[in-house]
Parts: C-alpha cells; structure tokens; sequence
C-alpha cells in the first residue's frame, strides 16, 4: 500500500477548502497568519506566488517532522486590472468603488500556488501562478450597492465570487474557472505530479472515488 500522504492547506478560505473537498481530498487546515499587504514590485503574478511561499513556508515552520509524507499548499489570490493588484476590499466605500471600476470590463484573477512536500529529511518544493481573463457585467448603481450590502465583496480577493452571491455579475471567463475561485485544480495535480504524488492517492478514505484505486492503495 502507498504511504499515506498529509495534505495541510495553508489557508483560511472557505473557497479553497470547499474546493478540495469537492475533488475528493480532506486536507487538513492550518492558517499562515502571512500579512498580505506587500508592494507588487516585479508585477501581481510575482506577488501572489511570492505570498502562496510565504505562506506555505510558515505552516510548514510548524508541521511535525516525524509524520511522514506530508504536502503543505500554500496559495495567494488577486485581481490585476491596469496592472494594478486588488485585494480584499477594506471597506463597503472601497468595495463600491473597485466594483464601479470594474463592471463592464475584464481583469486578471491570479492565484499563486506554492507546494511543499516533506519526506524524511527532504523538503522539495514547486511554485506556479494559474491566471483567469473574468469579464465583469455592466451592473447599475443599485446592482453594486445592494451587491455591497451582502459584505461578500469585503471577504474575498478581487472583491467578487463567481461561486456566490457574485455569480451573476460575472459574464464570463477564460481560463480555468476553478482558479477563480480560490485555487486551479489542474495546474496543482500537475505541481504534484512533478513532485511524484499520484493526484488519485490524494483522495479521503470517506472519497467514493477511492473505490477505483487500483489494489494497494
């Protein structure tokens, strides 16, 4: 039987947890406590895969040795319109503006992805950026001010959802609408791929899917 592998998310997002959840694995959840606020100095795709690292590294800072194979995923989230990089929203007043900026045009959702596998006295690690083209409708004033009101916007990156309340507002995407909401699927299998991990390994012992491994696992 394959050794059994630790999944820590490093991340406190609701989204991000959900989504794992959704394919099947069961991570475990420790929150970083990473102050996001730095300068974009080499760009917004630089600063999420810079952030996801810091992350990651300091959960990892913290994780038991002696587990075993354990793999820490760190990740960092942002929306890049005109090159500049916007966060979570601090207030209803800046959520309102952001949103005023945004309806009708299109922006950039990064997500950096930061993963980190503990095997023994190894550590090897992978960093990549998974990037989304969202289309935002042309809401009304009174669209984005009762959106507003809901306070979704002051919790999340970009200060919008495409899996709640904020789901009618986008009109579209290009790209791999996972990452929207927090982290891509697909470029993670691949980072775990690289580091040797066999996605379906990943899946909980509770996963129907589990039932499809093939004998040993």
């Amino acid at each position: 039987m394959a050794d059994q592998v630790r999944l820590v998310l490093a991340s406190a997002s609701d989204a991000r947890l959900r989504t794992l959840r959704n394919a099947g694995l069961d991570p475990e959840v420790i929150v970083s406590g990473v102050d996001e606020d730095l300068d974009p100095v080499d760009g917004v795709r630089a600063l999420t895969a810079r952030l996801a690292e810091l992350k990651a590294e300091a959960v990892s800072s913290r994780i038991d040795p002696g587990f075993g194979t354990t793999v820490v995923l760190g990740c960092d989230s942002m929306l890049e319109l005109e090159g500049m990089a916007y966060g979570k929203p601090a207030t209803p007043a800046e959520a309102t503006r952001r949103w005023q900026r945004m309806r009708g045009r299109f922006g950039l959702l990064h997500t950096g992805h930061h993963v980190m596998l503990h095997g023994g006295k190894t550590t090897s690690t992978r960093t990549a950026v998974a990037s989304t083209l969202v289309h935002f409708a042309d809401l009304t004033d009174e669209e984005v001010e009762a959106y507003v009101a809901t306070a979704e916007p002051l919790h999340v990156a970009g200060g919008f959802t495409i899996d709640g309340l904020g789901g009618p507002f986008i009109s579209g995407i290009e790209g791999d609408h996972h990452n929207v909401v927090g982290l891509s699927l697909p470029l993670l299998r691949t980072m775990l791929s690289e580091l040797d991990i066999w996605w379906p390994s990943l899946w909980s012992a509770g996963s129907p899917s589990r039932e499809h491994l093939p004998p040993g696992w």
